[in-house]
C-alpha cells in the first residue's frame, strides 16, 4: 500500500503538471501514480481535475491566458489517457457531457470559440472541435457520427449568422432536432436571434457559454 505522503506527492505532481501545461510531465506523473498504486480515479479527481480547475479560475481572473488554458487542457487529456487504461470499463472517467463545436461556414474567426473550448475542457466536458469555416452539412454529419449532447455554433460576422440557422433547419428537416441541444454565440449573435432560429441557448461570452452548457447537459440528461 502506498504511503499517504507519497500519494500526496504524486497527486500534487499531477496537479502541478496540468497547471504548467506540461504534457510530458503529466504523463510521467500519471505513470508513477499507476506504478505506485494510487487509485486511477482518485489520481484523476484529486490530481488532474484539481489542477485544471485552478487553471480555469486563474483564467477567469485574467491571471492566465488562452494558450495557458489550451496547454493545460491538453496535459489533462494526456494524463487521463494514461490513467483511464487502468480503470474497469464501468468505472471509466466520465466527462460531465459532450459538445461538438464549430465556427460556421464562411467564418474564419476562431479565437472566441477556442476560449470557450478551453473553459469547457477545464470544467470537465468532452469537446470535439471541428475548427472554422465548417459547412453546415458537415456539422450535422459529425453530430450523427459522434453523438454529442450539445452542438455549439460560433459566428463572428453578421453575414455568417445565417449558417447557425441553417444547421438548426437541417436538424429539423432530418427529424433529428430533438436529439441535440444547440447553443449559439459570437459577437453579432443575440438572445433574440437564438430564439428566432430555434436554438436552445445563447452564450453571451465564454463564461456564460460554460454555464449554459452545464444547464443544457442537465436538460439533456433529464430527457
Amino acid at each position: 500500500m502506498i504511503r499517504p505522503d507519497r500519494k500526496s506527492e504524486i497527486l500534487d505532481q499531477l496537479r502541478s503538471a496540468v497547471i504548467h501545461g506540461d504534457v510530458r510531465k503529466t504523463e510521467k506523473a500519471a505513470k508513477e501514480a499507476v506504478e505506485s498504486g494510487v487509485d486511477p480515479l482518485e489520481a484523476i479527481e484529486q490530481g488532474l481535475s484539481v489542477g485544471i480547475r485552478e487553471v480555469g479560475d486563474k483564467f477567469q481572473k485574467l491571471e492566465l491566458y488562452l494558450p495557458d488554458m489550451i496547454l493545460a487542457a491538453e496535459a489533462m487529456t494526456a494524463g487521463i489517457a494514461v490513467l483511464e487504461m487502468q480503470l474497469p470499463k464501468e468505472s471509466r472517467y466520465k466527462p460531465k457531457g459532450s459538445i461538438l463545436i464549430a465556427t460556421v461556414a464562411g467564418d474564419i474567426h476562431d479565437i472566441g470559440k477556442n476560449i470557450v473550448i478551453a473553459l469547457l475542457k477545464a470544467n470537465g466536458f468532452r469537446v470535439t472541435d471541428m475548427g472554422k469555416e465548417v459547412p453546415s452539412r458537415e456539422i450535422v454529419a459529425q453530430a450523427e457520427s459522434s453523438k454529442p449532447h450539445i452542438i455549439g455554433l460560433s459566428a463572428m460576422l453578421s453575414t455568417t449568422m445565417v449558417a447557425q440557422q441553417e444547421v438548426v433547419m437541417m436538424l429539423k428537416d432530418m427529424k433529428i432536432r430533438e436529439k441535440y441541444k444547440v447553443i449559439v454565440g459570437g459577437a453579432p449573435v443575440t438572445e433574440d436571434w437564438a430564439k428566432q432560429i430555434g436554438g436552445d441557448a445563447y452564450g453571451k461570452d465564454a463564461n456564460d457559454a460554460v454555464v449554459k452548457v452545464h444547464q443544457l447537459t442537465q436538460q439533456h440528461a433529464a430527457g
